[in-house]
């Protein structure tokens, strides 16, 4: 799965997802948009995929060079650790789910994604 994010002309963020589906082998992606809940200095974004609905998106950790971050939604029931590139170092990813694991997100539940070529 990838995710790609850009500036619009309107401040706001257009966010395009793009996954291959395991069981039909076909790629899909999804556009959203996202805004900053309250300035651009602050790494909270509402996120929207479908219409009026949107999500919170809390970036709390995010690396000085921008090669990967960790983001959650309001509560702890969701978790993303996303990186740059396809492998993220297995040092990293442990001191990543450690500091996740020290501000008591279910990291046992975590699903590590595994990139293949297109």
């Amino acid at each position: 799965m990838t995710a790609s994010y850009s500036l619009n002309d309107n401040g706001s963020v257009k966010v395009v997802n793009r996954g291959t589906s395991i069981s039909s082998g076909k790629v899909k992606d999804a556009t959203g948009k996202a805004s900053f809940v309250k300035s651009p200095s602050e790494a909270h974004l509402k996120v929207s995929f479908f219409g009026p609905f949107y999500g919170a998106y809390i970036v709390f950790e995010l690396d000085d060079d921008y090669t990967h971050a960790v983001v959650s939604g309001p509560s702890r029931k969701f978790l993303w650790i996303l990186a740059r590139s396809p492998e993220l170092p297995e040092s990293t990813y442990l001191e990543l789910v450690d500091k996740a694991r020290e501000l008591n997100f279910p990291v046992d539940d975590l699903i590590k994604v595994v990139h293949t070529p297109e």
